[in-house]
C-alpha cells in the first residue's frame, strides 16, 4: 500500500559503489514537498547515480530511500511510477513511435492490462503536449524530431505520468534559450502551483540559482552544502568545488546572486 507523508523523498546513509568505484558516500537528503531542488556539482561527482539510486535503476541497500515514507526497495515498479516520474539525460528511442504515443505512455501505470485509454487520460497528454509546446508536431515520428524537440516530449510524458514528483537529469541541455527558459518556468509554477517536488541534474549554475529553491551542491560523492541559494553561493565554496574564482552579483530582478568566472 502506498503511504503519503509531509516530506517527498528522505535519503539515508546512501552510499553507492558501481564496478568495484565508490560513486556515493554517505548521502543524507531531506527534500520538501513542492519545493525545487537543483543538483549542481562537477563532472563525475555522483549527480545522475543518485537520481538512478532513488528510482532503483541502481541496486540499493534497505531503509537508505524513502518516497512519501515508503521505502523504495519495498515499492512495486508501478507503484514506484506513480509517485516519481523520470526525464532521463538520453532520450534516444529506437523505435519510431507517434510523439502523441510517446506522451501517453505516461498513463500507462494507471492502465490496467489490455485496458484502453479514457478521455480523460487524452485531456491529460494533450495538457502536456501544449504546455511543453509540442502540440503540433504530436502526429511527428519522435525520431524525426530535433533533439530539443525529443526532449520536450519525453518531458511531456513525465508530466502526463501525473506524479507528484518529477526528476529530471540535464533537462534543458538540448533546448535553445527560448525553450530553456520556459521550461525552467513551467518546473518553477509546478511547485507553487500543484506543490509538485521537482529535483533536476543541472550544470548551469545560473538557472540553477534564479529558478530553485535549494541547491544541493555533490563533490566527490559527497553532500559538499545543501541549502538556498544565497546560503551556498559563496566565493569560497565555488573556489573548493571547481577550483577556480567566480565573481557574484546580485540580480536585482530576483534579489538572488549571479555568477560569472573570473577570467
Amino acid at each position: 500500500m502506498i503511504v503519503k507523508n509531509e516530506y517527498s523523498i528522505m535519503v539515508n546513509n546512501l552510499n553507492c559503489i558501481l564496478n568495484g568505484t565508490s560513486i556515493l558516500n554517505n548521502i543524507n537528503i531531506t527534500f520538501e514537498k513542492g519545493k525545487f531542488y537543483s543538483i549542481v556539482g562537477p563532472n563525475g561527482s555522483g549527480k545522475t547515480t543518485l537520481l538512478k539510486n532513488i528510482l532503483k535503476l541502481i541496486d540499493v541497500d534497505r531503509n537508505t530511500i524513502f518516497i512519501d515514507n515508503n521505502e523504495v526497495t519495498k515499492l512495486k515498479s508501478n507503484e514506484l511510477s506513480k509517485l516519481v516520474s523520470y526525464v532521463p539525460q538520453n532520450t534516444n528511442i529506437e523505435f519510431n513511435f507517434l510523439v502523441k504515443d510517446i506522451v501517453m505512455m505516461g498513463r500507462n501505470p494507471y492502465l490496467k492490462r489490455f485496458q484502453a485509454e479514457s478521455k480523460e487520460d487524452y485531456e491529460i497528454a494533450e495538457k502536456a503536449m501544449r504546455i511543453t509546446d509540442i502540440w503540433d508536431l504530436r502526429d511527428r515520428g519522435i525520431n524525426t524530431l530535433s533533439g530539443g524537440e525529443r526532449q520536450r516530449a519525453i518531458i511531456a510524458r513525465a508530466l502526463t505520468q501525473n506524479t507528484d514528483i518529477i526528476l529530471l537529469d540535464e533537462p534543458i541541455s538540448q533546448l535553445d534559450i527560448h525553450h530553456q527558459i520556459n521550461l525552467m518556468k513551467l518546473l518553477k509554477e509546478l511547485t507553487e502551483k500543484m506543490n509538485i517536488t521537482v529535483i533536476t541534474v543541472i550544470h548551469d549554475l545560473n538557472y540553477a540559482i534564479q529558478y530553485s529553491d535549494y541547491l544541493v551542491f555533490l563533490n566527490d560523492g559527497k553532500v559538499f552544502s545543501c541549502g538556498c541559494p544565497e546560503e551556498v553561493i559563496t566565493k569560497d565554496n565555488l573556489k573548493k568545488i571547481y577550483n577556480m574564482e567566480f565573481h557574484i552579483m546580485n540580480n536585482s530582478l530576483t534579489n538572488k546572486p549571479i555568477i560569472l568566472p573570473a577570467l
